[in-house]
């Protein structure tokens, strides 16, 4: 069934209804849910080289306790190829830096990345619809009491987000509103317990700054689960995202497909 069929609301409160779903305790041990604030920030880039090529790349900044503490730095890039105006494939990689996990560690680790991606965009009246699905092979650096073991544990995390613009107004000074949601899971030789790994929704508003340049900006819930299955993080999101989509093409389509969402 092609994307643009299925209704993009259902899917979002589907697979938020998937991931807020009660997951059974091993053993007896108790759920425990640790919320905290976060800011996440970025500068995310789609470049139009020709009618099929295109480059993409992202720098992420989130941190804990609001702006207090870091969490990651994230650094993406890859090679985009359009099949048409709305429909396009992506192949590229990502380097992750991590703050070390407890408190009173001091050791960060790193995380390599190769990752896979087709995307949809497509319009229902004036409500912009984009849909992605991502798969990606994960290395990440393995630390033991605080020092890094050398060793690399590996997963495979598939990815799959639905977003929604909807403009308010027929003024383009008026932002728009955009309701997402993305669901994240997992498999690998060390993923026994969380292959759910965590769920995205997030709501707020986009505004465009000029014919490239645009951002969104508002309230993202995070909802993780943590490798010995009975701890979840609640993460409470300021989420501030910009985005640069030059169109480097000499002859331009007259298609306008629907907005991005990294």
């Amino acid at each position: 069934m092609c994307p643009a069929s299925i209704h993009p609301i259902a899917i979002a409160l589907a697979l938020l209804a998937c991931s807020s779903a009660p997951i059974a305790a091993r053993g007896q041990t108790a759920k425990e849910v640790n919320e905290q604030t976060q800011f996440w920030g970025s500068l995310n880039s789609t470049s139009r080289l020709t009618d099929r090529w295109g480059a993409v790349g992202d720098f992420h900044i989130r941190r804990n306790d609001f702006i207090e503490d870091p969490s990651f730095y994230l650094l993406r890039f890859g090679a985009h190829y359009w099949l048409s105006d709305t429909l396009a494939l992506t192949l590229g990689y990502a380097h992750n830096w991590v703050a070390p996990a407890r408190e009173d560690w001091r050791t960060w680790t790193e995380e390599n990345r190769i990752y896979q991606q087709v995307q949809h965009s497509t319009r229902l009246g004036r409500v912009s619809v984009l849909h992605r699905l991502r798969n990606e092979q994960r290395w990440r650096e393995e630390v033991q009491d605080d020092s890094l073991t050398g060793e690399h544990a590996f997963s495979d995390r598939v990815r799959y987000l639905v977003s929604l613009t909807i403009p308010v107004s027929e003024r383009a000074s008026i932002p728009s509103l955009v309701l997402s949601d993305e669901i994240l899971i997992q498999f690998g030789p060390d993923i026994v317990t969380n292959t759910f790994d965590q769920n995205r929704l997030f709501a707020g508003i986009k505004k465009s700054l000029s014919r490239d340049w645009s951002f969104d900006l508002g309230y993202m819930l995070v909802h993780q689960q943590k490798a010995s299955g009975y701890e979840y993080d609640l993460n409470h999101t300021l989420r501030w995202f910009f985005y640069f989509t030059p169109d480097l093409r000499k002859t331009k389509s007259t298609h306008d497909p629907a907005g991005s969402e990294e």
